[in-house]
């Protein structure tokens, strides 16, 4: 069996390949990557089932690897290793999951125990694991009166690419007013001034302080308009010229 390990700096892809051959000594076969093209390039040459994927990398980012990886083998099992836990790129990760995909989340400050029952949870046993801070903070989201919905999160993304109130109902088949009433609750909800003009006259643009202020929450983030920058590409190369 094999299994593929994506991690561009050398000591953590070290300590990766210490804990895997401890923790599965079934996987016979180690594959390294250095960055998500590779890792792309890799699954697909040997048929890869089991990938543990650093997130954020400088060559091509984790969840655009995954995101191709799922497209070819939806069943690859895929445990996501990171430094972070920021609310992007939770979103960004369940965006892309397969329903057949068995798929963990853990962080680098989790111990070496935790590291290798996760390993076989998720690549083993194909169980969805979470690590415990990640987890919490998916609850607060839940919880709270600030939270996104999908919808909205969806219309940030296309505020901070650039779309108008008339490309944004088209591409996500809304009304231009349920559009427009998203972007109050939006507005609302990331702690966007209401008043056209601040004390020195100046008149603020209610959207790009919409995205600031996602942005600075850490509701989205690079590799997030990454890949919503690679979806608007398919979606203009295949929407009439009238939706543009």
């Amino acid at each position: 069996m094999k299994i593929l390990l994506v991690e561009d700096d050398n000591m953590h892809a070290d300590f990766l390949m210490e804990i895997v051959e401890q923790a599965l000594p079934e996987f016979d076969e180690i594959l390294v990557a250095h960055n998500g093209k590779e890792a792309e390039t890799l699954a697909h040459r040997h048929q890869i089932s089991a990938v543990v994927m650093d997130l954020r990398m400088k060559e091509h980012n984790g969840i655009e690897a995954a995101r191709t990886i799922w497209a070819e083998r939806p069943d690859t099992r895929i445990l996501f290793w990171s430094n972070y836990s920021d609310e992007a790129y939770l979103r960004g990760i369940t965006r892309i999951v397969p329903d057949q995909a068995a798929y963990g989340y853990v962080l680098k400050t989790a111990t070496q125990d935790k590291m290798r029952l996760a390993l076989r949870a998720v690549l083993v046993e194909a169980q969805i694991v979470v690590d415990r801070e990640v987890h919490q903070i998916q609850a607060q989201q839940m919880r709270s009166r600030s939270a996104l919905t999908e919808f909205e999160y969806l219309i940030l993304l296309d505020l901070a690419l650039g779309l108008p109130d008339k490309a944004i109902a088209a591409r996500r088949k809304l009304s231009l007013r349920t559009v427009q009433n998203r972007l109050l609750s939006l507005y609302d909800k990331l702690e966007v001034e209401s008043q056209d003009q601040n004390e020195m006259g100046i008149v603020l643009n209610k959207r790009t302080r919409a995205v600031s202020s996602a942005i600075a929450r850490k509701v989205i983030n690079r590799e997030g308009l990454i890949a919503a920058n690679k979806e608007l590409g398919d979606w203009l190369a295949r929407a009439p010229a009238s939706q543009r």
